[in-house]
């Protein structure tokens, strides 16, 4: 990994040294745009053609019999559906805890009130990726939070396997949260389904969640205001600060653990020791020649999107990865629990030595459906709060209107809009 050395810089902005790859979304779109539009045009026909040029495969039914998801879930290892049911009951819990309430009423007066309701959007495409890693956590951290919200209708799609089929952990995980309505089908052409619909095959629906390549993220931006996204969600990364107190092994593994997501996948560590990034080093120098995806965790830990940077102290640090904004972000450090509360930009915070990504990609009960490239500046994942849309609801009197008319007829004057005043002034005045 290359080294960064931000000792000696006196600045706030540290957007020029952040290590950053290239995730050029709106060049995608040339890509997708065409394949989004013969969806619309043609529907089944040109998702089975997209499925024979992208995924080598036809599938004999695009949307998959529910039976077949419930011999998938018959098929599961005792100790692989064991921790399936673990991450779906945690993740139901804090879910559970995630959802808005459905109705507060806000009084500002006599005869003056504004009621704030809840309402969560009607049905749900939710995208589970099949690619490098068939996500299956993903199938949970997408469905859960919607059933917590209450959505009636969920339907997810994954890409075809050689067999036709989307990965089985992936049907058998649909199958343990009661989710039947299953496409086989992968990439734009799964997101053009869901937004457009497909006469005969999938009704469209109102918002799409979900992981994905490139191309995938840039049919969700094609078809955002046709529908809600989520995110915009490029590779996946990890941020660590440390100071010199902090376990080497552990930091090696944890920043593989990322890169062997994808040979894009981002591994940056901040930290104070550069004692510390020596030993790390020198372990990562063992693991990585002996891990699977050995190709793939050097491509990343190579890659300008990884790096060590080197900070003078711990408040430094805390500004260089505020800055960073990880996607996911670990705190090695003395005292970690009150630096975490001094993160301001992180999708999720992973406290001490015994918190690590994994455990939250999986079984923590939080989400992993998290902003990425930065966004986590201004965006937060994905709970079931994501699901809803707030409406208000108006409700004064007569009295209560008349209290403020004035202002609101100068208001509207003000911005030259007398039609806006005369609404007000003739119940002012009448009635």
């Amino acid at each position: 990994m290359r080294l960064i050395d931000c000792r000696d810089l006196e600045t706030q902005d540290y957007s020029g040294v952040l290590p950053r790859g290239e995730f050029d979304v709106s060049k995608a779109l040339e890509a997708v745009t065409p394949i989004c539009e013969a969806v619309r045009s043609e529907g089944e026909v040109a998702i089975r053609r997209f499925s024979e040029k992208f995924d080598r495969v036809v599938p004999e039914n695009l949307r998959v019999d529910p039976s077949y998801a419930a011999q998938c879930a018959e098929d599961l290892e005792p100790e692989l559906r064991e921790a399936l049911m673990v991450s779906i009951q945690r993740r139901r819990i804090v879910s559970g805890y995630e959802s808005l309430p459905l109705e507060t009423k806000v009084n500002l007066g006599a005869g003056a009130e504004v009621t704030i309701r809840s309402i969560p959007v009607d049905r749900v495409g939710l995208y589970v990726p099949g690619g490098l890693a068939p996500l299956a956590s993903s199938v949970i951290m997408n469905v859960v939070p919607a059933q917590a919200a209450g959505i009636s209708s969920l339907a997810v799609a994954s890409p075809p396997q050689a067999n036709g089929l989307p990965h089985p952990t992936i049907l058998a995980v649909c199958h343990l949260l009661g989710v039947e309505e299953i496409y086989a089908v992968g990439g734009a052409q799964a997101v053009a389904m869901f937004a457009y619909g497909v006469e005969g095959l999938c009704k469209p629906v109102d918002m799409i969640t979900g992981p994905g390549n490139i191309y995938v993220v840039a049919a969700k931006r094609l078809v955002k205001g046709i529908v809600g996204i989520d995110s915009e969600a490029g590779p996946t990364e990890i941020g660590i600060l440390a100071d010199e107190n902090a376990n080497p092994t552990f930091l090696a593994v944890d920043l593989l653990s990322q890169a062997e997501h994808d040979p894009q996948a981002g591994s940056v560590l901040v930290t104070t020791s550069r004692d510390l990034v020596d030993k790390v080093e020198a372990e990562l120098a063992e693991m990585v020649e002996t891990t699977k995806h050995s190709e793939r965790v050097k491509t990343a830990l190579g890659g300008t999107q990884s790096a060590v940077i080197l900070v003078r102290d711990l408040a430094q640090g805390i500004d260089v990865v505020n800055a960073y904004a990880a996607e996911h972000l670990e705190i090695h450090t003395r005292d970690a629990s009150n630096v975490a509360r001094m993160i301001t930009h992180a999708g999720a915070i992973f406290v001490g030595d015994y918190s690590p990504v994994s455990l939250g990609d999986y079984s923590a009960g939080s989400t992993h459906v998290l902003p990425t490239s930065g966004m986590a500046r201004h965006s937060s994942g994905l709970t079931a709060r994501a699901f809803f849309k707030t409406v208000h609801v108006i409700t004064y009197d007569k009295s209560a209107l008349c209290e403020i008319a004035q202002g609101i007829e100068a208001f509207a004057m003000a911005e030259d809009l007398p039609g806006h005043a005369t609404a007000v002034t003739v119940r002012r005045l009448n009635g």
